[in-house]
């Protein structure tokens, strides 16, 4: 220890406190760092698995792993020389230099994972070269090898770990119940199945078979065979979306389908489960306006890019990963879930445009005899019509083409068939041909006042009016803003914003993007920007502050969002109180106009804040509930 002295001399002092750990206390120590618990164990082994080659791995646990984990593959297997070599820290077959962690292929690489394993339990690894008369098996106690013999298992690797901490009370104590352990080491085996849908993976628990899985020719067919038919059937496949650096393939959820944790919400890179804030901020900016506040959306997302873009070598855990290139990989991801998302427009608006009953009308046929009653969908001229755009947010009605006049008087009912919508702008008044009677769909009535009864070829569809009214005129005043730009208007007293630096380069650079969204904002000295004006629309009572939301809100969006993109919760909070409420009730040519608009929307699935603005309830299901079927 070095200790200051009279004259500023420094002498050692040798009777000093720091000592150098013994081998058996510091491997325990840098085990910490990679097994944390029973399902680190599992993931370790299973990657080791993995990378040898494995086309099936079975896992069997037992008190959620802290008696057993025990992990058998068909993979390559090793000799006796490499076999008691993997058990000597950072000893590796994956990397050779320096310079390979630059761009690291495979699962493992560090070495670390069977040494830590074996120091912390009751460790036997037992394993054969396919073709080789015999194996090899070795057993180790606490990180010290008690036997090494030759061993007669299948080709392949057999590792037991058994009293996991069992040298290490203190740890051990803080491990979860068995039945938490357990769903964690399950959640560990479901993301390596997805990872890898062509190998076979099985795991036991207490000698009691949890699931099966063979292996799979695609994606989908493994997300069926682990969460059901009916998850794959809201799930929409992203079809390879690639740039010139990176290429983006797998399922995400239709719009409308969320869960309240992130839990199904599964990213790979290169094969390697991730979890990252960064991705997941992608993803969020990717549904945007078609995921509801405090949701998640259901991901099975796959980015493949040259190793050397990516490093791995960041956690210990190997959880986390770090782009060379963080804003490209992001405007990729949020783009591709965009174009996804959308690319199922076109079928979801063919779904509400079949022939009722699911078969086609002959030709010159009669539409089908329909009685609306009156008080369901209201003839009378006297009551309220849709709002027009001009009336939400004070835009100047100059420029702005009004919808269409709504005739007052009841509809016949050879009227109430509506054909498919146009695709034209709904700020324009849209001209329809008449439509073969195949491509139509019926409306029924209005239910309560709020939802629209609608029959298609898959059965019954219900409409929040509401819902749907919002997402219509969210895109009309948006898609108006983003051409003419933002009405303004100028603050009484202007208002100083002082920032850090890094945001004064930020804002400098940004600044008609902010002038564009009617942001009157300029410099005004160092680090210091004043603001005269909003737009017209906010409701603003404390500008710095909604100026720092709004910095930190579009540096978050990424490069290719909307110039609108932070005025959009704006907007929707607007546009929620001019829509058609609850117990409004609509003339049918009021009702017919909304249905045609909402098919119009770029994003009709749901409303601005992530609610649905159709539910679809098949025949099937009808069918069930009536006792037709079974």
């Amino acid at each position: 220890m070095l200790g200051a002295l009279p004259g500023n001399q420094l002498q050692f002092n040798p009777m000093g406190r720091i000592r150098l750990l013994s081998e058996t206390v510091a491997s325990q120590v840098a085990a910490g760092e990679v097994v944390e618990r029973p399902a680190s164990v599992v993931k370790e082994l299973v990657e080791n698995s993995l990378d040898a080659g494995a086309r099936n791995v079975d896992v069997a646990i037992r008190r959620g792993g802290i008696s057993l984990v025990r992990v058998i593959d068909d993979g390559c297997g090793m000799d006796r020389d490499d076999a008691l070599l993997s058990l000597e820290r950072h000893a590796t077959s994956k990397i050779r230099s320096a310079s390979d962690l630059q761009a690291v292929a495979t699962l493992g690489f560090r070495g670390e994972a069977l040494p830590s394993i074996a120091s912390v339990s009751r460790f036997r690894v037992t394993t054969r070269e396919p073709g080789a008369i015999a194996g090899t098996e070795i057993l180790v106690n606490g990180g010290k090898i008690d036997v090494v013999r030759d061993g007669g298992e299948a080709p392949g690797t057999q590792i037991e770990v058994r009293s996991l901490f069992y040298n290490l009370p203190a740890r051990r104590k803080f491990l979860r119940s068995e039945n938490t352990e357990s769903r964690n080491i399950e959640h560990q085996i479901h993301l390596q199945a997805i990872g890898h849908p062509e190998i076979g993976f099985s795991l036991k628990r207490d000698d009691r078979v949890l699931f099966q899985l063979p292996g799979t020719t695609t994606l989908g067919d493994r997300i069926r065979d682990l969460y059901g038919v009916d998850l794959l059937q809201r799930l929409v496949e992203v079809d390879g979306v690639a740039s010139r650096k990176f290429t983006i393939s797998g399922f995400i959820g239709q719009a409308g389908l969320s869960r309240q944790s992130r839990s199904q919400q599964l990213v790979f890179v290169n094969g390697r489960a991730i979890e990252s804030s960064f991705i997941t901020g992608a993803i969020r900016e990717g549904y945007h306006t078609a995921l509801m506040k405090g949701q998640y959306p259901v991901t099975f997302l796959f980015v493949e890019l040259d190793p050397g873009a990516v490093d791995v070598n960041v956690h210990p855990a190997k959880r986390e990963v770090r782009f060379r290139d963080p804003n490209g990989v992001r405007d990729v991801l949020v783009r591709c879930i965009q174009q996804t998302l959308g690319s199922v427009r076109a079928e979801w608006q063919e779904k509400f445009q079949a022939p009722a009953g699911g078969r086609p009308a002959a030709a010159g046929s009669a539409a089908p005899n329909l009685n609306l009653r009156s008080e369901t969908i209201s003839p009378e001229p006297t009551h309220r019509e849709l709002p027009h755009l001009a009336a939400i947010a004070g835009v100047a009605a100059t420029g702005l083409a009004r919808a269409p006049e709504i005739a007052p008087q009841a509809p016949s009912l050879a009227e109430r068939r509506i054909g498919p919508a146009s695709v034209g702008s709904s700020l324009q008044p849209q001209q329809r041909d008449p439509q073969p009677a195949q491509q139509q769909f019926e409306i029924i009535g209005v239910l309560g006042k709020l939802y629209v009864l609608m029959e298609n070829a898959n059965g019954l569809v219900l409409v929040d009016q509401h819902a749907a009214h919002e997402r219509v005129l969210f895109e009309e005043l948006r898609r108006r803003m983003e051409q003419q730009g933002v009405p303004t208007q100028k603050l009484l007293l202007p208002q100083t914003l002082e920032v850090p630096p890094r945001d004064t380069d930020w804002i400098e650079s940004n600044l008609p993007v902010l002038q564009r969204m009617g942001i009157g904002i300029e410099s005004f000295g160092a680090n210091t920007f004043k603001i005269d004006s909003l737009p017209t629309f906010l409701d603003v009572s404390d500008p710095e502050q909604f100026m720092r939301k709004v910095i930190d809100d579009l540096k978050n969006a990424g490069n290719n969002a909307s110039t609108m993109r932070l005025g959009e919760e704006m907007i929707a909070k607007t546009v929620c109180r001019h829509a058609v409420k609850a117990n409004d009730p609509l003339r049918y040519p009021e009702v017919e106009k909304l249905i045609r608009d909402l098919l119009d929307c770029d994003l009709p699935y749901c409303c601005p804040h992530g609610r649905p603005t159709m539910i679809q309830i098949s025949l099937a299901e009808l069918e069930k509930k009536f006792g037709r079927k079974i």
